[in-house]
């Protein structure tokens, strides 16, 4: 069983087709299709089914995915412990949920650049679902993700204390005002998409004030979901440091939340088992914990 295409069958796994892992592995598509079918006729049976939405594990490639994210990761692991001479340099795959990307991470990133100019340093912006995700099965270093984080493969340690306000337009100047002047079901709860904690916290206002049937509009940019609740196409819940450092701040009206709903950590996450490189160990001492006090 070769390695690269156990590698090939875990890239297309995740991004769902054959268009996209070509794309994401920087090859052409028929090598992607070429491994997946040495794959399936080595181990003697379909791993995907195809469609026309792309592609899905069967329940074989279900039971193999884990083995070859493992192995996978494991391979990675090996090559950056081999020349990984203590003086941080080489690859460093950092992901972050767009929120902490646009308003906390600048700083980090430049104090790293500084300190750290040999590391090539990638980042990546995604729900907290897929991020954790990604850092289990090693196309990840480690990543920013909203809390808390129960995981026994993972170490999880406080980056930042964030305090979720809700968002919507202009013309709401309080949240009384925005509950009594919105009728049945409720305003539209703009959201990232599927995966995202901060979408989750927004369902759980919803459902407190009486809107569970609202409708969701998915949005995949933070500029775009400020922009649109300004326009007021609906509500949207978001840290109170990213509201408040947009250029559209002057555009909107933030409505503090209770306590249950508003207070929320970021952590950094990473893998508990394998090496932890030289770049990583330097990514970690450039993080400084958060003092800012979430409102009670």
């Amino acid at each position: 069983m070769e390695l690269s295409d156990l590698q090939t069958f875990a890239v297309v796994a995740r991004t769902g087709g054959i268009t996209r892992a070509a794309e994401e592995l920087n090859t052409v598509q028929s090598n992607v299709t070429q491994r997946v079918k040495a794959l399936e006729a080595e181990i003697g049976t379909p791993l995907f089914e195809r469609h026309s939405r792309g592609m899905t594990l069967t329940g074989a490639g279900k039971r193999l995915l884990p083995y070859a994210q493992k192995m996978a990761a494991l391979s990675r692991e090996a090559v950056l412990a081999a020349q990984d001479d203590g003086e941080p340099k080489g690859p460093l795959a950092i992901g972050s949920m767009e929120t902490t990307a646009a308003v906390r991470l600048p700083p980090v990133l430049a104090d790293f650049h500084r300190r750290f100019p040999a590391v090539r340093l990638s980042l990546r912006t995604a729900p907290t679902a897929d991020l954790v995700a990604a850092v289990l099965d090693g196309s990840l270093d480690g990543a920013f993700v909203a809390g808390p984080i129960a995981h026994a493969e993972l170490i999880a340690t406080s980056a930042f204390r964030e305090e979720l306000v809700l968002v919507s337009a202009r013309r709401w100047a309080s949240l009384a005002e925005l509950r009594a002047g919105t009728p049945e079901p409720g305003p539209t709860a703009l959201v990232f998409r599927t995966g995202c904690t901060y979408r989750q916290r927004l369902e759980q206002v919803f459902v407190e004030f009486g809107w569970p049937s609202a409708a969701r509009f998915e949005l995949g940019t933070l500029d775009g979901m400020i922009g649109c609740v300004a326009a007021d196409m609906g509500v949207t819940l978001l840290p109170r440091i990213v509201v408040e450092r947009s250029a559209m701040n002057g555009s909107v009206s933030i409505h503090a939340l209770g306590a249950s709903h508003a207070r929320a950590e970021t952590l950094f996450i990473q893998r508990c088992a394998g090496h932890q490189t030289s770049a990583l160990s330097g990514f970690a001492a450039c993080l400084t914990k958060d003092d800012d006090v979430i409102a009670a």
